[in-house]
């Protein structure tokens, strides 16, 4: 066998050494830019994913300082004023003459949650008898809707949608708020469910014989356009300014007075109570209303 001269042996080491040393060197440089890669783009990626939620915590917490809108031009005072012929009058206003001759009407307010059942309960028995006080001027009704109970429809807060829906009514077509209300309690969902939708509740008030401008009431229900301003109201009452009241505690839904004086609930709740209560609240005058008059139907009785 014919051996190698010994420095062509050194040299072609040193060239496999050289050529070995490049190839890390060349492996180590792309590690080294596969690395930084892979930290830009983690930078980047995580850059994004902290803008996205500063921006989300931000308009959250814009939305949730942001103060209520103003409710309906008729419930200046968190409710809507019913008069003679069932039609809104101005609750600031001096009363007008009942058809009775009457110098005063006597003035019921009424504090409800449409998914109270006790509220459901005292319209079945009462809500014809007072629309018939209303309609012939012997009283003024001023109901204030509240949305005490929005935990109790599986998150889909159906009391503060009701209430809405009942405030886009006042609004837009507030000669039919009464039968609306009325109509609102006929067709009121269990508590713990999920209640209506609000393409149901669009059905039962646009459904009320006489609502006008339903277009505008639909998208009123479906952008809860007094939502906010509901739920304010509901935290003034709960809180203890609740007007048409001397309370400095709300007793819960339904709370309702006759000429300021709070009207305790009986079980069963019977009309019979309810109208010697108004007789004695409204004093024995020639033009309190008579306990045995007879209720007028309401016009809520065709929205089934």
């Amino acid at each position: 066998m014919t051996n190698r001269p010994e420095g062509d042996a050194g040299a072609a080491r040193n060239e496999r050494r050289e050529a070995a040393r490049q190839r890390a060197q060349r492996a180590r440089t792309q590690q080294k830019r596969r690395q930084r890669g892979t930290r830009l783009g983690l930078q980047i990626g995580l850059g994004v994913v902290l803008l996205a939620a500063v921006a989300v915590v931000t308009l959250v917490l814009v939305d949730s300082v942001k103060p209520a809108g103003p409710g309906p031009s008729t419930m200046s005072q968190g409710g809507i004023t019913i008069g003679q012929d069932l039609r809104p009058v101005d609750a600031t206003a001096a009363p007008s003459p009942s058809a009775t001759g009457a110098s005063d009407p006597v003035r019921i307010t009424m504090y409800v949650d449409y998914l109270c059942d006790t509220c459901a309960q005292f319209e079945k028995a009462n809500g014809d008898y007072i629309a018939s006080l209303a309609e012939s001027g012997a009283a003024t009704v001023d109901i204030h809707p509240v949305a005490v109970l929005t935990n109790r429809s599986q998150g889909t807060k159906y009391s503060l949608r009701a209430a809405n829906a009942a405030a886009c009514v006042a609004d837009r077509s507030p000669d039919q708020f009464y039968a609306v209300n009325q109509a609102l309690f006929a067709r009121q969902p269990d508590q713990g469910t999920s209640g209506l939708t609000d393409a149901q509740l669009e059905r039962i008030v646009t459904g009320v014989d006489g609502v006008q401008d339903t277009a505008a009431i639909r998208d009123c229900i479906r952008d809860q356009t007094y939502a906010k301003w509901v739920d304010e109201r509901t935290a003034d009452v709960t809180g203890g300014d609740i007007p048409g009241s001397s309370l400095s505690e709300f007793p819960g839904p339904p709370l309702v007075l006759v000429n300021g004086k709070q009207y305790e609930l009986t079980a069963p709740i019977t009309n019979d109570d309810f109208r010697t209560f108004v007789v004695s609240a409204a004093g024995s005058t020639e033009a309190t209303p008579s306990p045995t008059a007879t209720p007028t139907p309401s016009a809520s009785a065709s929205a089934g």
